[in-house]
């Protein structure tokens, strides 16, 4: 298969890398003038748990193929798009025309209602994922990142088609194991909620990083994200259809927070996935908080512990 990662981000580099050691002929799009800069390999320092639940540690020089314009008539069977997402309708409407005879697969957070996020890219050729994967470019140019075993997909109000089954068993093939959420659209903004809830913390500590081993910033992190179940409740989701997605937002904090606590410094994939998310200026933390306070406000549901982080998120973009 021929893949085309949209961006150079930890997602779409992760992904990119695991892709293509399973035989796959990837490439990165990239904005005019920004290949030049990246230059023609990655420093990649990963901690990779496909084969082993403690990961296994790759550290290498990656090669890596850039270009900086996508004509119509391109050959890619595949294009990965891993964005904030506050930049998924921009890059949407970007490749609408550019689609050539790909599938887009639509790869991380979405808050916005999912069909409309993506325009004019016609549904039926976009898949639905989101990577458990995770890290940072440091300031020497290397990528430290974990990757987990696991990729999660979903359909958006149907079951999938015959190119969503091709982009599942691409990531079968290349070591990660497929967990299916029916009710996509309701996993996507649940998950959205606990970013906010952790972020929201993270922000009155500094960064995510902070909350490492941190049990009452931990606490009061599930607290904000149990607050804000209502909120995705609010939006038309049945919570009855994501119980196994909530036990750990409705369990005993007094049990959840030292366990969450604990993996946090001890579990090294829990620790370096929190490790890398160190910038205190980061913006991707602000605005996912910024837009889910703007949701609960629009529809009128109370968020007392997120409001209370506001001051920590509030300057606009």
């Amino acid at each position: 298969m021929k893949i085309l990662m949209f961006g150079r981000g930890v997602i779409a580099a992760v992904h990119g890398w695991a892709l293509e050691q399973a035989g796959h002929d990837v490439e990165f799009y990239v904005r005019p003038g920004r290949a030049a800069a990246y230059g023609d390999a990655m420093d990649l320092d990963l901690l990779d748990a496909r084969k082993r639940i403690r990961g296994e540690r790759v550290v290498r020089t990656w090669p890596v193929r850039y270009r900086e314009e996508l004509a119509h008539g391109h050959d890619f069977d595949l294009i990965v798009l891993s964005v904030q997402h506050h930049r998924l309708t921009e890059a949407a409407a970007f490749l609408a025309p550019r689609i050539g005879n790909a599938t887009v697969l639509v790869f991380g957070n979405v808050w916005a209602e999912p069909l409309a996020a993506i325009g004019d890219l016609p549904a039926d050729r976009v898949a639905w994922g989101f990577p458990q994967s995770g890290g940072g470019f440091g300031a020497d140019g290397v990528l430290r990142a974990t990757m987990l075993p696991a990729a999660v997909f979903g359909t958006i109000d149907r079951p999938p088609t015959e190119r969503e089954l091709a982009v599942r068993q691409a990531f079968r093939a290349a070591g990660f194991r497929v967990r299916e959420r029916p009710d996509f659209r309701g996993w996507l903004w649940l998950h959205f909620a606990a970013n906010a809830g952790l972020h929201a913390q993270g922000l009155r500590r500094g960064s995510l990083a902070d909350l490492a081993g941190a049990t009452g910033d931990l606490r009061e992190a599930l607290l904000t994200t149990r607050e804000l179940l209502p909120l995705v409740e609010a939006r038309g989701i049945d919570l009855r259809r994501h119980r196994g997605a909530m036990l750990g937002y409705r369990a005993p904090t007094w049990l959840t927070a030292p366990a969450f606590a604990w993996l946090t410094a001890h579990f090294a994939l829990v620790r370096m996935s929190f490790a890398t998310h160190c910038d205190p200026d980061a913006e991707e933390p602000r605005d996912v908080c910024r837009d889910t306070l703007a949701e609960a406000r629009r529809l009128g549901v109370a968020v007392p512990r997120l409001e209370a982080a506001e001051k920590y998120f509030a300057a606009s973009r």
